[in-house]
């Protein structure tokens, strides 16, 4: 449990970031608000590193031209074909 006091402009402050967040409450902001201040804290770590790593498995059979526009287009369409048959 925490208590806080907030000076009259950061609490208007408060409630302007509350108003234009949608269905959150302050308890569910502030949580949010120091966990992204948390993750920017751990700068020795990489992006991919501070969003779980990489994939696991994601891309072990994937053709090596995966990169290509038209690969990638190709292998969604089979994907999407596969999954709604």
């Amino acid at each position: 449990m925490l208590s806080v006091r907030l000076d009259p402009e950061t609490e208007q402050q408060l409630a302007d970031i509350l108003s234009h967040e949608q269905n959150i409450n302050r308890s569910e902001l502030i949580k949010r608000l120091i966990k992204e201040r948390w993750l920017t804290l751990k700068l020795d770590r990489t992006f991919v590193e501070r969003r779980g790593g990489h994939p696991q498995h994601l891309l072990h059979d994937a053709p090596p031209d995966l990169s290509e526009r038209e690969t990638r287009k190709q292998a969604i369409a089979d994907y999407l074909k596969h999954r709604h048959s």
